[in-house]
Formats: structure tokens, sequence, C-alpha cells
């Protein structure tokens, strides 16, 4: 007897094993999808982990039901990704395998299909065909109809084309009767044709941009550094010039016959990027991220399968999943970048790890790109040797970086010389920036009108039910809303503590910047780029197209406007409040604070003359800002990597935050607090910090208890993960807390 272990789309441990009947265990591989059952009346479509003869102990095996196709739709290298995200992240396959796979490969899915129309067998000749044009000479309509019809599909030139019934009708303005008239005659049939969601067009193509000088070394030393090493790091001022050496190097490795995958942190890097390469590279590129429906991910996943995929793939953090072939080189754009780790649900993946994985499991080599390179990645490359290490530090053309104008707001509040959220500096550079017709953006990385709504009288401050957060002020849809669990109320009209009608908002978001500059400059066409405005694919590239078009002058955005986005009239940027990134608390907040700084600062004067930086700040004296007005990347990093070591924060130590959730307070505060105390006893009390409550300590009505793990980077954290399991296992010996559930978060960013 012939079994087979699959992975189900479910967050389980273990996978399961069924037995097939001779016909399949013929047809059966590994990676094929089949459908299985799974207790009484529920199905599921499973992978194919592995095949064999060993005899399952202890209960009655099921069979599958049926194979969906015969060749593998998952390739072994992407279950052997799977195998290591699933161990390294300590979650389910199953979780790994739903994050993965298109929503549509977990069903049998339907490809779109149109109603194409075509000649009868006897009518496919010229010969044959006039005498049925004669002798519909009283029948006009079907005649033209007819007539239509060859004009459509090219018959008299001998390059017969598709032709639908819909632009058939379409085309002529005909009804249906006068068609089904045609089908009675036996002149016309129809037949379901299968219509590609992808973009199948050729476009024009033109040649390489020729690279500057310092990009040409720039570009040998990368080559140079991929003979020694299998990955390297690119450090590159922003305006540098960066994507043309992706270019080149994407053409050489197509050119070896090899695939390309192209990871960027924002689905609204995708368009401007998509643009540039398109015009290289044609259709050999497709894109992939989570806007696409799943209809099209899932034509792109089965693309990749097929013997004609595309050699280039450019997406956000879910296109390391896809199908690949022959991967030669995987580019890492903004490898700094936060928004590559997977937050909720599980797998709580980083993709730039995860990527590192995937090349060289294909024997790939790997380029990280940044000008704020992550304070792991600078680590590994001057330090430890582990990657290599390529410097570009002239920014394309020769332009100066942007001057960096900071503004103490704390003074300016105190003089009350404050216009709103903006310092007379700053008002005053906008106005000028406008006069020139040149282009603003404005950075404010809270979103929404206003964080919170605070009774001025009382102090009551409105919070979400299911959540430990205030809810946020939009004003557009005038709702008070948790940006955690999506909760929305209505803004009260009065007090519900003391009955006062002074209820007044506190700080500000994107949303009341933008109502805020259209009452300055009522004449200026003002756009919001945050996650209330781009929610679909289309808002994305609406906005940015428009931008680049010159339709908008102020481009208001959180912090996805400075995410490697190429403007050429942009002078001036205005980050209107530094504050809320210092004073966030997190390890991480400087370098973050740094990096988010400087790569929107980045934006301004990227084509002619310098441009100008206007940074608003209560901490003028803090040594983060200075560092950002000198553009001195290395002293910011020195500094950290003074800090971590001394408080073994990474990349001295590697870190796993353990969370524990439940309805129940009481029950899950106790559960933090034994296995605290049980993992001390196992890691010992330097290495273990809790109990501890995270900074929001209750989402979806969820208590959550916290543990943060350090374990040197010398140690074997293979070890640390198993032991970390085993002390959970423990703990569920324990009746009281069998349902509460416990996650873990590896290399938190």
């Amino acid at each position: 007897m012939t079994y087979i272990d699959v992975i189900l789309p479910l967050p389980l441990k273990v996978n399961f094993t069924y037995a097939v009947d001779d016909d399949m265990a013929q047809k059966v591989k590994r990676g094929c999808r089949v459908v299985v059952p799974l207790g009484s009346k529920k199905h599921y479509t499973g992978i194919v982990d592995r095949i064999h003869h060993e005899v399952p102990l202890g209960y009655e095996v099921k069979y599958a039901f049926g194979l969906l196709e015969e060749q593998p739709a998952v390739l072994p290298q992407q279950l052997q990704l799977w195998e290591w995200i699933a161990d390294y992240y300590m979650c389910a396959k199953g979780d790994v395998y739903n994050a993965a796979v298109p929503a549509g490969l977990k069903l049998e899915f339907k490809p779109k299909v149109e109603t194409h129309v075509r000649l009868t067998e006897g009518y496919r000749s010229e010969e044959t065909l006039q005498p049925m044009l004669d002798s519909l000479k009283r029948a006009v309509k079907q005649q033209d109809l007819l007539l239509s019809y060859l004009q459509l599909s090219a018959f008299f030139e001998g390059a017969p084309c598709e032709v639908s019934k819909q632009d058939l009708l379409a085309h002529h303005n005909t009804s249906v009767a006068v068609f089904e008239a045609l089908v009675k005659r036996g002149v016309f049939e129809t037949y379901p044709y299968v219509i590609s969601r992808l973009p199948e067009k050729e476009q024009q193509v033109s040649g390489l941009k020729p690279l500057n000088v310092y990009q040409q070394r720039a570009l040998c030393q990368i080559k140079q550094c991929f003979e020694k090493h299998s990955v390297c790091l690119l450090y590159g001022v922003t305006s540098s010039g960066k994507t043309e050496i992706y270019t080149h190097l994407i053409e050489e490795t197509i050119r070896q016959g090899k695939q390309v995958l192209y990871l960027v942190p924002e689905i609204a890097l995708t368009t401007q990027i998509t643009e540039r390469l398109k015009k290289v590279f044609g259709i050999q590129i497709g894109i992939y991220h989570s806007k696409f429906s799943d209809p099209e991910r899932v034509e792109i996943w089965n693309k990749q399968l097929s013997d004609n995929p595309y050699l280039i793939i450019l997406g956000a953090r879910s296109s390391v999943f896809l199908p690949y072939q022959n991967l030669g080189l995987v580019i890492v754009d903004e490898e700094h970048e936060s928004s590559y780790k997977q937050q909720d649900p599980a797998p709580r993946y980083h993709a730039r790890n995860t990527a590192l994985m995937l090349a060289s499991m294909y024997g790939a080599k790997t380029l990280l790109g940044t000008a704020t390179p992550s304070v792991e990645s600078w680590f590994n490359a001057t330090e430890t040797g582990k990657y290599g290490l390529v410097e570009l530090k002239e920014r394309y053309q020769e332009i100066q970086l942007p001057a960096i104008l900071p503004v103490d707001i704390k003074e300016l509040h105190r003089k009350k010389m404050m216009v709103g959220h903006f310092s007379p500096v700053l008002k005053e550079k906008m106005e000028e920036a406008l006069a020139r017709n040149e282009q603003i953006i404005l950075f404010q990385n809270r979103r929404g009108f206003a964080p919170m709504v605070e009774c001025h009288d009382c102090g009551w401050v409105p919070h979400c039910v299911h959540c430990d957060v205030s809810l946020t002020y939009h004003k557009h849809t005038n709702q008070l809303v948790c940006h955690y669990c999506g909760y929305t109320t209505a803004v009260p009209h009065t007090c519900p503590e003391c009955g006062s009608e002074d209820l007044r908002d506190r700080g500000f978001g994107t949303e009341k910047v933008e109502d805020e500059i259209r009452e300055m400059f009522p004449q200026a066409r003002v756009a919001r780029m945050d996650l209330d405005t781009t929610r679909s694919k289309t808002a994305y590239e609406k906005m940015i197209r428009d931008f680049e078009k010159r339709r908008t002058d102020i481009l208001i955005g959180t912090q996805m406007v400075s995410k490697g986005l190429d403007f050429d009239h942009v002078h001036l940027v205005g980050i209107l409040n530094a504050d809320t990134m210092l004073n966030y608390p997190d390890f991480r907040s400087y370098e973050r604070a740094y990096q988010l700084m400087a790569q929107v600062a980045g934006r301004a004067g990227r084509k002619g003359e310098r441009g100008l930086v206007v940074l608003q700040t209560g901490h003028v004296d803090y040594p983060i800002i200075k560092n950002v007005m000198n553009n001195d990347f290395e002293a910011m990093v020195h500094g950290q990597l003074a800090e971590r070591q001394v408080c073994h924060f990474p990349p001295f130590y590697r870190l796993v935050y353990i969370y524990i959730k439940h309805r129940q307070q009481r029950l899950t505060e106790s559960m933090t607090a034994q296995m605290t105390a049980q993992l001390i006893i196992v890691f010992g009390e330097e290495r273990v910090n809790g109990p501890m409550q995270p900074a929001v300590a209750r989402v979806h009505s969820l208590h959550i208890g916290m543990i943060m793990l350090k374990i040197e980077a010398t140690a074997s954290f293979a070890q640390a993960r198993k032991l970390l399991l085993q002390v959970e296992q423990l703990m569920r010996q324990d009746a009281r807390f069998k349902s509460l559930q416990v996650y873990y978060d590896v290399d938190p960013v």
C-alpha cells in the first residue's frame, strides 16, 4: 500500500497521512495537490510532502479523494524553503502553505473563459464560403454579421485571429437573434476559450542606459564581491542610481538563462520600477503582490511552473514563495525596511532573510541595496565578513545631497509662532517652491486626522472596546477608528464621563495635515498617500502617476513616500514632527528614525539644483538629529552597535518574543509568569526578560502576555528553539493552559 504525507492549509504542527489507490500511486508526485478528508465532513486541498510505504500505527488511515494534477504545483526547492521557514520561525508548515499559495490553488482553480466564434468546418475555405454569402443576400443582417466576422478574424489575410462572441456582436451592433440564425444555418459554432489575465502584449524596448563612472565602478566591485561572497551589500546614497546598476546585473543574469527575483518593500514602489524595467525587458518581467486578484496570482504561479516562465519577478515579500526553476540573482531593494517582516498572522518571516535562504538553495547571488543599511547587514558586511560591501557615495550627475534645516518647534510653540503644525520657515519655503512651480513632499508618520480625542474638562479619552488603545479620529468619515482591530464608532457630541461638550483632538495625522495645507494654499493641488487612500492597486498607481505628470503640487504621506520613489521636480521636503519616531519604546527606534528621515530627505533635489529638507523637531540637540543633518550614517550605526553590545541586542544577540494570549486576563498573566520562571531555569536569568506587557496589552478582546528571550549570536539557535518548544509542551501539561494561544516572533523588527 502506498501512503502520502500531506500538508494542509491549517496551523497544524504535523502532516496528515493518507492512503492512495493503485491508480493514484502511479501518478502522484511530491508537490502535487490532492483533495483529502479531515474529520467527518471537511475536505481540503493538501500538498503532498512525502510518498512512502510505512503503515501508520494507532489509527485508521483514510483514502485521498483525488489528484488535482499530475505535475507538481509546488517545486522541491519550495517545499525545502517551507520546511526552513516553519523550523526557523517556529510555526506550522500549514501556516507557511497558507501564506505561500494563492487561495485559488487551495481549490480546483477555474481559468477565465470566454465564448469564442469560428466558422464550422464546412465553411473554412473561400470556395465553400462564397455560395453561403450569395445565399444571404435577402438576409442582409446575417450577411453583414458574417462579413464583420471575416474582417475581425482576418480570414482573407490567411492569418486567422480569435474572435469573441461579445466583440463580434459589439463590433456589428446587432442582436443575439441574428447571430443564433447563423448558428442554426451551420455557419458559426461557438467554443470556450481560455483568457490569460496576464499582460501578453509585446512592447517596444530600449537598450540599457550607460552607467556613469561611479556606477560602473560599483558594478565591477559587485561582480568581484560575488566571486568571494554569495551576498553583497550595496551601500549607495539616495539618488546614486542603484536601480540602473540592478538593471545591468539583471540583463547579465537573464542572458545566462537564469531568473531574477527583485524584491521591494512596498507595493507603491512597483509602479515606478515596473515602468523602468519594462522599457528594457518588456514582457519578460512579471509583477506579484497582494493587490493583485487571487486569479491573477494563480496565473502567475502557473506561468512560473510552465516552459515559458517570467525571467524577472518584481514583487513584495510574498514573491519569495513563487516557483523558480533556475534562480540566478536575488535583489533586495531598500533591504533595511521593516515592511519586509510579516507581523500577523504566522508565518512571521522576514522576506530579506528568507530571500537569502532561497538564493542559497539555488546557488544564486544576493544583492542587498540601500542608502541606510540595517544595523545587522552593516555588521555582517563590515565586522564579520559574512557579506561583501560596495559603497556608492556619489549622487547621479554629482548632484549634492539636500541641505537639512532643523527647526526647533518646541521653542516656536513657546513663542506661539507655529501656524497649525507648520513653522514659519517651512511655510515660507513652501510658498517659494510653489512660486517656482516646484513640487513638495510632506512627511508625517501617522495617518488619520488626530491620534486621539480628549475631553478638555475631565481628560476622558475614547478607547477601543476590543483593544487597549485610544481611537484615532478620521475626519473624512467622521468616525473614531481602531487601527488594530478596525472597530469604528461615531464621534460623541458630549463627554460620557462629565457631559462636557469641549472635546478636542490631540496630535495630528496626515489627514489633518491635508486639511491645513488646503486652507493655507487653496490653489495648490494636494494628494495624500497613506493606508487610507491607497487600499487598491490602482490608487497607488494613479497617485504616483499624477505626481510624476505634475498634476499634484504637494504630496502628503506616511512612510510610503520615503521608500525609493524617484521624482524629478521635488525641491522641498518637510518632515513635520521627527519626535514621533524618536519617542517609541523600542531598541530600534533611533535606527529606524534615522532611516526614515534620511530616506524621505533623499526624495529632494534628485534632478537639477540642490534640494532642501526642513526638519521640525522639539529636540534639535539630539545626536540622531545631527547624524541626519550631516548625513552621517556611520556615526549613527557605530553608536547603535556600541549600545546594543552592552544591552545584549542584535546583532550580538538573537531575539525571540514569546506571546501568550487568552480572553481571561488572570489566566494569561498566570501562564506568562510560570513560563517565564521555567525559561529562567532552562536559559538562565540573564537571557530572559519577563513577564512583560507589550505596548498594546489587549487586541481583539485577547489579553497578551510577553516574554523576551535573548540568545548569543554565537550559540546554537536551533538548540535554543528546541528547548523553547519543550518548555511550551511542559506548560501545556497544566490543563488550565491548554486553551491559551502561544506563538513566537523570531528576529522581531
